[in-house]
């Protein structure tokens, strides 16, 4: 037991990260049911689409999951309704004030984690009253910190800042991962990519596909006029760099992203004109495994690091 593992009452300290197009209930309850904390990614969702797949996942799992809620979404009053509603007790919150809903959700019974890209923020996000931090790297996929700052370095530095349980995100996709975040100060890790590439991960097929052929350099940070993200060099990507060479006005990005760019890549399977949002750990993945075997192998791996005698 851990202080992840006791706050959320899991097996081990894995949580999966709630991904846009990639975290329905299906793989939300298989990381669950593995042993680790699933969570259902609001952000790709309608209110009544969350609603269905938040009872759909009370269904397939006994085991403890939560839900991911982007706060800078219109929906969000709506969004947290339903999660009080249908009993949810684990939210994870990012890409807003973490004091606008922090006090709001504890005094429902809710557990309420906060995603962060830097100590500062994870000094303001413990001091809104939040019960867990999850520290996300610039290796990270989706949208990003506009700090820069690694995990390996994000992490140690906001471990000194707060007494609160710190979960470690971005870049981490093994067991010898884990182990190194946690060495680094971490009381858990949370991945992404390593669940995207899942046979759960309710993405297109065609890009979960891609995922195993991208290689190191990859993907790259774009549009941070918008709102930083890390996406897959493809066509898409491409034109935006075309586009960037002709100073293009804010108003201009706006209007050659456009809507839907997501869900058109990562769950319809455009991979040309898609944006296909992945982390740099991707280079490492290669092949699409069950949730069951994922955290086994990541279990079993940081069981063994531990154990090695690494002496230089």
């Amino acid at each position: 037991m851990n202080r992840i593992t006791q706050l959320f009452n899991i097996k081990y300290p894995v949580i999966q990260g709630g991904m846009i197009w990639n975290s329905g209930y299906k793989l939300a309850s298989a990381v669950s049911n593995a042993g680790g904390l699933g969570l259902i990614g609001a952000g790709s969702m309608y209110p009544e689409v969350l609603r269905e797949h938040i009872q759909k996942c009370k269904k397939t799992t006994d085991k403890p999951f939560g839900v991911n809620v982007p706060m800078l979404y219109p929906d969000i009053e709506e969004i947290m309704n339903i999660i009080v509603d249908e009993g949810v007790k684990i939210v994870f919150t990012s890409a807003g004030n973490p004091k606008t809903w922090t006090t709001w959700l504890k005094e429902k019974g809710i557990t309420v984690a906060h995603v962060v890209s830097s100590s500062k923020f994870a000094l303001k996000a413990q001091e809104a009253g939040v019960d867990a931090i999850v520290a996300e790297g610039f290796e990270a996929g989706g949208h990003n910190g506009r700090e820069e700052t690694t995990t390996l370095t994000l992490i140690p530095m906001v471990r000194d800042k707060i007494s609160i349980p710190l979960i470690a995100a971005g870049g981490i996709a093994t067991g010898r991962g884990m182990l190194a975040a946690m060495v680094l100060g971490a009381d858990g890790v949370q991945m992404g990519t390593r669940f995207a590439a899942s046979v759960e991960s309710s993405s297109h097929p065609e890009f979960k596909n891609l995922l195993l052929k991208t290689e190191e350099g990859g993907t790259m940070v774009s549009l941070k006029e918008l709102a930083p993200v890390r996406l897959i060099k493809n066509d898409f990507y491409q034109q935006l760099q075309e586009l960037y060479a002709t100073c293009p006005t804010t108003e201009e990005l706006k209007n050659f992203l456009g809507r839907g760019r997501a869900k058109k890549g990562m769950f319809e399977g455009d991979l040309v004109n898609g944006e296909l949002e992945i982390g740099q750990i991707v280079g490492v993945i290669d092949q699409i495994d069950t949730v069951e075997n994922i955290i086994t192998n990541i279990i079993e791996e940081f069981e063994t690091a531990k154990k090695s005698d690494y002496s230089f």
